[in-house]
C-alpha cells in the first residue's frame, strides 16, 4: 500500500483522492495554505511503497498558488537519502502541476526546492559558534516559541563597518538559508584570505534564518499568524511580526552601513539583486556603491548577472514596509535583496539539479568578494 504524508518538518501536502489507471498510480493532492493566509505553494511531502511503481502526482489547486507563472518550465527535487536532491518530471497543465516519477526506492520525498532544516539550522549556529571570532545570540522568541538567532561575527572594538545579512522573511524560499551557509563557511574560514580582509573592517551580523515558526510549518511567505515579514518593517509588533521587531531593534542599537536580504524568485530563471533606487534618500553615492557591487559580484560567480531583474522603482515610489528599502532610507546605506531561482540558471543550466542548494551556498561564498569590493567606500 502506498503512503504519503507530510507530518514532518517542513511538511506540507493534503491527500485529494488516490485512484490507478493503466499506466500509473494517480494521486491527487492540494498544497496546504499559509496559516491564517491565502499564500501557498511550497509543498514537501513522502511517499512510502511505490518503488518501481509509475506514478503521477497531480497538484490540483497549483493555479491557485500565489505565483502561477512559477510553474513554468519548473521541476520538483526529489530525494531517497534527503541529502541528494534530483529533479524529477514535471508539467504544468493549466490548473494543475503534475509530477511524473517512479521511484527507485520504498521511500522518496518530493519538494518544491531542496528544504533546509530546522534542525539544521541548528546546528549550523551551533558550529558557527566554535569560531573564536563569532558570538551567537538569542534576541527574542518567535510567535511559535522560537529562538531568533543573531550571529555577530568580528570584533566590534576595532572595525567600524557594520554588516548585516538576513534570510528566509519567506520561509519557502529555502535557498536563501542554503546561501548563508555557504556565506557562513567562507567568512569563518580562517584560511579563507578576503574573509580575513573583511573582518580588519567590518563586523557581520546575521540571521540565518528571520522566520523558523513559517519554515517549520510548511509555509511559502508568512510566519505564524500569516503575517508576511517583509512587509512589516515599518510598525513591526510583538503580537504580529516579532521577527521583525527584535532585528529592528538591534539595528537601530547598533546601526548598518551594508545590508543584505537573501530570497527565492518563483518566476524568474537567473540570480539578480534588487536595490533601493526608489526610496526618497538615494543618490549618487548609492548608486555607485550598487554598480560597484554588481560588477564585483557578476566577476566573482558566473552564476551571477545583472540583465535579469525587477523592474525599477520609480524615485522616491519605494514601498519602505520592505526591508531592504526600509533600511536604504533608515540608515541611508546601501542596499540590496539578492534573487535566487527555485527552477535553474537559464545561463547555466543543469538537467540533473537545476538551480541547487550546492549552487545556492556557492554564491553565498562568493558574496564575500564584492562585499570587500565596496567595504572602503561605505562610509
Amino acid at each position: 500500500m502506498v503512503k504519503i504524508s507530510s507530518q514532518f518538518d517542513s511538511g506540507n501536502i493534503e491527500l485529494v483522492q488516490h485512484s490507478k489507471t493503466a499506466a500509473a498510480e494517480c494521486f491527487e493532492l492540494n498544497i496546504r495554505k499559509d496559516h491564517q493566509s491565502d499564500f501557498f505553494q511550497w509543498f514537501h511531502f513522502r511517499v512510502q511503497g511505490a518503488k518501481d511503481t509509475a506514478c503521477e502526482f497531480i497538484l490540483l489547486n497549483a493555479s491557485e498558488a500565489a505565483y502561477p507563472a512559477g510553474w513554468d518550465d519548473y521541476q520538483a527535487v526529489a530525494s531517497y537519502d534527503r541529502e541528494e536532491w534530483f529533479r524529477v518530471d514535471t508539467a504544468y497543465k493549466g490548473k494543475s502541476l503534475v509530477i511524473t516519477h517512479q521511484p527507485e526506492y520504498d521511500s522518496v520525498y518530493y519538494a518544491y526546492f531542496t528544504p533546509y532544516s530546522y534542525e539544521r539550522h541548528m546546528d549550523l549556529l551551533s558550529w558557527a559558534q566554535l569560531s573564536p571570532v563569532c558570538l551567537l545570540q538569542d534576541i527574542g522568541n518567535t510567535l511559535d516559541g522560537n529562538d531568533l538567532s543573531l550571529l555577530t561575527i568580528g570584533n566590534p572594538e576595532t572595525a567600524s563597518r557594520k554588516i548585516w545579512l538576513i534570510a528566509r522573511q519567506h520561509p519557502g524560499e529555502s535557498m536563501a538559508e542554503w546561501f548563508m551557509e555557504g556565506f557562513l563557511q567562507a567568512l569563518l574560514d580562517s584560511d579563507n584570505p578576503t574573509s580575513k580582509a573583511l573582518l580588519q573592517q567590518a563586523v557581520f551580523y546575521v540571521v540565518p534564518n528571520m522566520n523558523p515558526d513559517g519554515s517549520m510549518r510548511g509555509h511559502l511567505r508568512t510566519n505564524a499568524v500569516g503575517a508576511n515579514l517583509n512587509r512589516e518593517w515599518v510598525e513591526p509588533t510583538l503580537e504580529r511580526s516579532p521577527e521583525v521587531y527584535y532585528v529592528r531593534q538591534k539595528m537601530q542599537e547598533i546601526g548598518v552601513d551594508l545590508f543584505l536580504d537573501i530570497h527565492g524568485d518563483e518566476a524568474l530563471p537567473y540570480n539578480f539583486v534588487a536595490g533601493s533606487e526608489g526610496v526618497p534618500s538615494y543618490h549618487s553615492s548609492i548608486q555607485s556603491l550598487e554598480e560597484s557591487f554588481k560588477q564585483a559580484y557578476s566577476l566573482s560567480s558566473p552564476d551571477f548577472q545583472d540583465k535579469v531583474g525587477y523592474p525599477k522603482t520609480p524615485a522616491g515610489k519605494a514601498n519602505l514596509s520592505i526591508a531592504c528599502n526600509y533600511v536604504a532610507e533608515t540608515f541611508n546605506c546601501l542596499s540590496f535583496t539578492i534573487e535566487m531561482p527555485f527552477k535553474d540558471n537559464a545561463d547555466l543550466p543543469d538537467a540533473l539539479y537545476g538551480w541547487s542548494s550546492n549552487r545556492s551556498a556557492q554564491l553565498g561564498r562568493d558574496v564575500l568578494v564584492p562585499i570587500r569590493a565596496v567595504v572602503n567606500d561605505l562610509r
